[in-house]
């Protein structure tokens, strides 16, 4: 089979997870292309929540302060009696941030803004999304996979390295890679839709009928935006009036106002909810991310969240493979990220139960910040730790003053497509540079000062040891002073030369 290939990577569908995706590949230089089924960007709000942690991530790709401007915190929760008064509350408990956590609340943004904004950041990198192209068939072998691609210009036939689904819950990859997606249908069909409106103000979320499945509706300001979110539980059989008219008339059978009135539709869908997984990430030169490998309930607002997380995984390691380190680093993406989507579909369908009752809260667990890998192959400790961190586990940010008195972040020092070792009051010069490792000392006659011992406290180290820092912001190795020989194998055997 021919070597030529058109391009390292093809992947399949321009949502988050592929954007994301090709964002982390084109900063690294990897050639690709994005193609997308639909004619044009996809116009809905569907996935509107960002958590902290992928805001951590946006902030890495270059577009976190983007993003926040075109969006907005979430308004408070507005939960009307059947009289017509109201309580309010916050959707979720008001947290400050930390030097360690710097991004410590959900950021309400709909998701055509934030896929906007990604495709802007794409432009600044140099590659564009290829509309109205759709895979139709695939061929693998050892050395890469042949792709048939149609489009208003015709079918043309391209060879790729690797080939990556993010093409959605009804994927076409994982159909043609013929990978199961067990799961089940959760008994609930809900109607979600993008609006313009009158009577009600934009300062709260505005909900009725909390824990009656029957009549339960929300109406929530779009930050950003001019609209509303609309969403409401509607019977599993049946038609649904999607227009303005049909849609009007449910708010008043639901809230018994006559004062709301729906304008506009910009963007409809009446879906049933499901929790599914796939058996497996990966199929020789395959790989499914995003919905096209988990699919859940929208509670919590877990999924466009975890979906950019896969991308962020695998796509430091297909750039590493591609340039020449050892291939079953590519085995660790299923590995890390599969028990992840497990955990989140029990937890977005807890609080979907919850939600039927009317009693659905957000915690700390849907900030996906505690999400990590340990017991990861890319996992290194020596000694053991005893308390605090442990390798596989999300990097926190720290505050730092430079020799030449200048304030930055630990984020700032990671920001990159590098990885990044942090001695701890070490020897100067005891690890000699490589390429791709950005080395950094921390103590008080060093490069870094670590004056408030933010980093001390957060990452529990000892003068003389070493951090090694991911690609993606997860330590892969705590070792200690004595160990710089098996540091320097561990970095061989991560293709850092």
């Amino acid at each position: 089979m021919t070597k030529q290939f058109t391009a390292d990577v093809l992947i399949c569908g321009a949502g988050a997870a592929g954007l994301t995706l090709a964002i982390d590949l084109a900063r690294r230089g990897v050639s690709f292309r994005l193609i997308e089924k639909m004619d044009g960007p996809f116009h809905g709000s569907r996935g509107k929540g960002i958590q902290p942690r992928t805001q951590e991530i946006f902030e890495d790709l270059g577009m976190i302060d983007r993003v926040v401007a075109a969006g907005g915190l979430y308004p408070p929760q507005r939960e009307y009696r059947d009289d017509g008064s109201f309580t309010e509350s916050a959707v979720a408990e008001q947290i400050d941030p930390t030097p360690a956590e710097p991004y410590h609340m959900a950021l309400m943004i709909p998701q055509f803004l934030t896929e906007g904004v990604m495709r802007e950041r794409l432009l600044e990198l140099g590659q564009r999304v290829e509309f109205g192209r759709e895979l139709v068939g695939l061929e693998q072998d050892q050395d890469g996979v042949t792709a048939r691609l149609s489009g208003e210009t015709g079918e043309e036939t391209i060879r790729v390295r690797y080939l990556v689904g993010a093409d959605g819950g009804r994927s076409f990859v994982r159909h043609a890679l013929d990978i199961g997606f067990q799961g089940k249908t959760l008994g609930v069909r809900a109607v979600v839709a993008d609006v313009v409106l009158t009577g009600l103000d934009r300062s709260a979320w505005h909900r009725f009928n909390e824990g009656a499945m029957d009549r339960q509706i929300s109406l929530c300001p779009l930050a950003g935006t001019e609209l509303f979110q609309l969403q409401a539980p509607v019977p599993l059989e049946g038609e649904v009036d999607l227009s303005a008219e049909g849609l009007s008339a449910m708010i008043a059978e639901r809230t018994g106002r006559d004062d709301i009135r729906i304008h506009a539709v910009h963007w409809v869908s009446a879906y049933q909810m499901n929790a599914r997984l796939a058996d497996r990430y990966r199929d020789g030169r395959a790989f499914l991310i995003g919905d096209a490998a988990h699919i859940h309930p929208p509670t919590g607002g877990q999924g466009l969240n975890t979906s950019v997380q896969d991308a962020y995984n695998l796509g430091w390691k297909l750039a590493a493979v591609i340039g020449g380190a050892s291939a079953g680093r590519l085995d660790s993406y299923e590995q890390e990220r599969r028990p992840v989507a497990a955990s989140m579909l029990g937890l977005a369908t807890k609080l979907l139960d919850a939600a039927k009752r009317g009693d659905m809260k957000r915690g700390r667990e849907v900030q996906q910040l505690d999400i990590g890998y340990p017991g990861s192959v890319l996992a290194l400790e020596n000694p053991g730790r005893l308390d605090g961190l442990v390798a596989g586990d999300r990097a926190p940010d720290a505050p730092l003053r430079g020799a030449a008195g200048q304030a930055t972040r630990l984020f700032e020092l990671l920001r990159g497509p590098h990885w990044t070792l942090l001695g701890y009051r070490v020897k100067r010069g005891a690890m000699p540079a490589r390429t791709g490792l950005h080395v950094h000392c921390i103590g008080p006659d060093d490069e870094l000062i670590d004056e408030s011992e933010h980093f001390r406290s957060a990452y529990t180290v000892s003068p003389g040891d070493w951090v090694l820092v991911r690609p993606d912001g997860y330590i892969s190795a705590f070792l200690g002073s004595q160990r710089t020989g098996e540091l320097a194998r561990f970095l061989d055997e991560q293709g850092v030369v």
